[in-house]
């Protein structure tokens, strides 16, 4: 007895199951009608399913599969590369001292802006400045007597001898006197570029030695960024290629810049080639030493791009259902890129055609196929157009 009525609440169970299905799945009316349910007391048939049309579709010659297509489009693979960088001033120089002596002028503070040929240090330079007076005393003494010898030569009372040592003595004393004045030179640190002056651990009174380092001058107009990439990419890497860089100090802002040089020779122990690029710094946000994640994109390989609800799966690998001549055929597919709207597939698909998104668990090869419009399509067509907005 108590059996029986196991059976009796189990058979009426899946009555109701049937009967909510029915009632609540529009596409439930698809799958009983292919085993020859077509009404159900109390319920009717949909409009669209209750005139079946007959063909050789389905499971065993019910009538044609009603589905949803979407046509396939032209896509492209991304190729991108991506790496971290390091940046560096677009020209930096390291001041040195020539020579040794006593800080007697420091004109500029640390992290001041300088202009090319300005005044950066200068050494105590009075032993210089009498030997540069030495000199010119010197050079003016041989001139006056290179000017009387020759005089005197015209008459014949000077041999030619002496004038030649007069003239020698001259020249000697011309270059005294530049040598004096290079000495002089040396005792003033000028900026080579201009630039941002870094921080000078100096102060008036220190006594610098030769070759000592006093600080560097850099200009940051740019950045240069070197970087390094597969060298699969060799041949596909050209100056001028725009880049995006983003600086890890400010990982939400990207700024564009360009392939400035590529190296000619690929690194053995990585097989990375060295790239190096240029950001323009006008802002004078970024800085030497600072860390860039760079972005190179390359034009990818034209494919095939479906609907994302295309795509199936089997045992045999991934396929879209394709309608050709009103027939369903399956068309085993590889994916080569998922994006948030579309799958870039590689596989017998042309741009324009037919994939089944919606009603592929009615689909056989071979299968008879109707095009169905989307529902909210085919309301708004029945409504016809609405009134004039003004």
């Amino acid at each position: 007895m108590n059996v029986l009525r196991q059976l009796l609440l189990s058979a009426l169970a899946c009555v109701a199951a049937l009967y909510l299905w029915a009632a609540f799945v529009p596409s439930a009316w698809d799958v009983l009608g292919r085993f020859g349910v077509t009404d159900l007391p109390g319920l009717q048939a949909p409009a669209e399913t209750a005139a079946p049309e007959r063909g050789r579709g389905g499971f065993g010659g019910g009538r044609a599969a009603r589905v949803l297509v979407a046509e396939v489009a032209d896509g492209k693979i991304d190729d991108r590369v991506e790496a971290i960088g390091d940046g560096r001033a677009l020209r930096s120089v390291t001041l040195r001292a020539e020579v040794s002596g006593r800080i007697v002028a420091l004109p500029f503070e640390s992290g001041g802006y300088v202009e090319a040929g300005d005044v950066i240090l200068r050494l105590d330079e009075e032993v210089e400045a009498i030997e540069l007076e030495r000199a010119r005393l010197s050079l003016e003494e041989a001139r006056e007597e290179a000017e009387r010898l020759a005089r005197l030569g015209t008459s014949g009372t000077v041999t030619q001898v002496r004038q030649r040592a007069a003239r020698l003595a001259l020249r000697t004393a011309e270059l005294a006197l530049r040598e004096a004045e290079y000495d002089l030179s040396r005792r003033v640190v000028r900026a080579p570029l201009s630039g941002w002056l870094g921080v000078l651990d100096l102060s008036v009174g220190d006594r610098l030695s030769g070759q000592e380092v006093i600080g560097t001058v850099t200009d940051r107009s740019a950045i240069l960024i070197d970087f390094r990439v597969p060298e699969r990419l060799i041949g596909r890497v050209e100056t001028g290629m725009p880049v995006t860089v983003r600086a890890l100090g400010f990982p939400d802002e990207s700024l564009a810049g360009a392939v400035r040089a590529i190296d000619s020779v690929v690194d053995r122990a990585s097989r990375t080639l060295r790239v190096q690029a240029r950001v323009d710094n006008r802002e004078d946000r970024l800085r030497a030493g600072m860390a860039f994640a760079v972005t190179m994109e390359f034009p990818g390989e034209a494919l095939p791009s479906v609907d994302p609800l295309a795509v199936q799966w089997s045992s045999e690998g991934s396929f879209v259902w394709a309608v050709r001549d009103g027939k369903a055929v399956r068309v085993p597919v590889t994916i080569r890129q998922r994006n948030a709207d579309a799958v870039i597939v590689e596989g017998d698909l042309a741009p324009g055609e037919a994939v089944v998104t919606e009603g592929v668990q009615m689909l056989r090869p071979g299968a008879d196929v109707t095009i169905a419009e989307p529902r909210g399509a085919a309301a708004a067509q029945a409504a016809g157009p609405g009134p004039a907005k003004l």
